[in-house]
């Protein structure tokens, strides 16, 4: 396959001091909020507005990004025939993707056996009444559902409840309109354009306040969970973590070397975005990043904009990883004896029931309970075993289905013989590399600071000041 390729000599981007890096006040942000919750609980707890609100601010940007970088990927290429074959390759990646973590998770609790000796009795647990509701909800949840909550009752609702598939189906439904319309759409798209600028430059505004948000929200997360639950449960969530690393070094390592690209140089270049998500346990408020970052790096705005948004809902290895391994602990915690059929069986009904819960709070485990209330086998109040722990697990989570996110993106763009891979290995080398004619049409109207950690070339949004 031929693909891509960009020449230029190898320029080092110039060297920012480390106390003006924004990673570095993320990263300072969140040890004192380590401390914080730790020495002060309510001190901690009473911190729980700042995390939040961060996170809703960035929240709300996601739905008008998505939408907007859809529509304009969409609207202007030559060829729709080739957008839905990269839909479908994004697919056919996501469930491959998701079948290995699957089988990972399944793997090392099979290995380890951490719920041998537990003998939970599945009659005489109680569950809180914030557990119960996610476990009725689980119960109530069908595989199927995801496929008719795709389509929204309307076109504002989705952009208000930040539903993501939604909002994908909307702009898909829009550009493709859009491209049809020729030149007459043209006023219109250049408009989109436009707005994609403001949208990042609004964002760049709220990321400099990243630093506070981390802290809040690490804050709480410490001071409202203690370390307690560390300490009585640290096998299992170690057992996790170990297997998780393994994946994204093993499984996603592989395909960036099959791409000849190198995962770490990919992870350090996306520094700031992996410490929001460790700050907020969440890697919504990263997404917009990801998507600027991977376009720079040489991916076609089309693909970045089909593929990430719609990873987020589709191709979450962490969580996969997560479900399975979490399923068989209640399994031999319960004494609830599972042969290799019926693990195998888990791993086809959590395909479905995986999807069912995306985007939705507390959807880690509704898709567990409906994977538990789908076999039949396993007592659903059996997730209280890792109720307690499951904020500890929820930052890998994240971390794990960006890094994969940002994987099948690169993998897409080679699969569509449009991923300039000499580019992206410079980028993520830290090289000084010029921007793409769409970035420098997207920024065209920004006015971008210059200052001692921002070149005049840079025209990357304002978030994304060191890399």
């Amino acid at each position: 396959m031929e693909h891509i390729t960009t020449a230029g000599a190898a320029t080092r981007a110039p060297k920012t001091p480390w106390y003006r890096q924004l990673y570095f006040w993320v990263l300072t942000a969140i040890l004192i909020g380590i401390i914080v919750g730790w020495l002060a609980p309510t001190v901690g707890i009473a911190m729980e507005p700042i995390g939040t609100t961060f996170v809703n601010a960035m929240r709300m940007l996601i739905g008008p990004i998505v939408f907007l970088t859809i529509v304009g990927g969409i609207a202007s290429v030559a060829d729709l025939k080739k957008v839905g074959m990269t839909g479908l390759k994004a697919l056919t990646y996501f469930q491959v993707g998701t079948i290995l973590a699957l089988i990972f998770g399944l793997v090392a609790i099979n290995i380890f056996r951490l719920g041998d000796g537990v003998n939970a009795n599945a009659g005489s647990i109680k569950t809180s009444d914030s557990a119960a509701k996610l476990i009725d909800a689980g119960a109530k949840q069908e595989w199927w559902q995801f496929l008719t909550h795709i389509i929204p009752n309307s076109i504002i609702g989705p952009f208000v409840e930040g539903d993501i598939l939604q909002i994908i189906f909307i702009a898909v439904v829009f550009g493709i309109a859009l491209n049809a319309m020729g030149r007459v759409g043209a006023p219109v798209l250049d408009g989109v354009q436009r707005l994609t600028g403001v949208m990042f430059k609004i964002l760049g505004f709220i990321m400099k306040a990243a630093p506070i948000g981390a802290f809040g929200a690490m804050a709480f997360a410490v001071g409202k969970y203690g370390v307690s639950s560390l300490t009585s449960m640290g096998g299992l969530i170690a057992l996790f973590y170990v297997t998780s690393i393994l994946f994204v070094v093993v499984v996603l390592g592989s395909v960036m070397a099959f791409l000849k690209l190198n995962i770490f140089t990919m992870i350090r270049h996306l520094k700031e975005e992996y410490l929001l998500i460790l700050g907020t346990s969440t890697a919504e408020p990263a997404l917009p990043g990801l998507m600027r970052k991977l376009e720079h790096a040489g991916v076609k705005k089309e693909t970045v904009g089909l593929v990430v948004p719609t990873g987020y809902s589709f191709n979450l290895d962490g969580a996969a990883i997560y479900l399975s391994l979490a399923a068989v602990y209640i399994a031999q915690a319960t004494n609830t004896s599972l042969s290799i059929g019926q693990q195998l069986g888990l791993i086809a009904v959590m395909l479905l029931t995986s999807k069912g819960a995306a985007g939705v709070a507390g959807g880690g485990f509704i898709a567990l309970t409906a994977t538990l209330a789908t076999i039949g086998t396993i007592p659903a109040a059996g997730i209280m075993l890792i109720f307690g722990i499951d904020k500890f697990m929820s930052e890998c989570r994240a971390l794990v289905n960006f890094t994969g996110n940002a994987v099948a993106t690169l993998f897409i763009a080679w699969w569509d013989r449009t991923l300039d891979a000499d580019r992206a290995r410079r980028v993520f080398a830290g090289e000084l590399v010029e921007p793409l004619p769409q970035e420098n049409a997207v920024a065209s109207d920004e006015v971008t600071d210059v200052d001692d950690d921002v070149t005049a070339y840079d025209r990357r949004p304002a978030y994304s000041e060191t890399s």
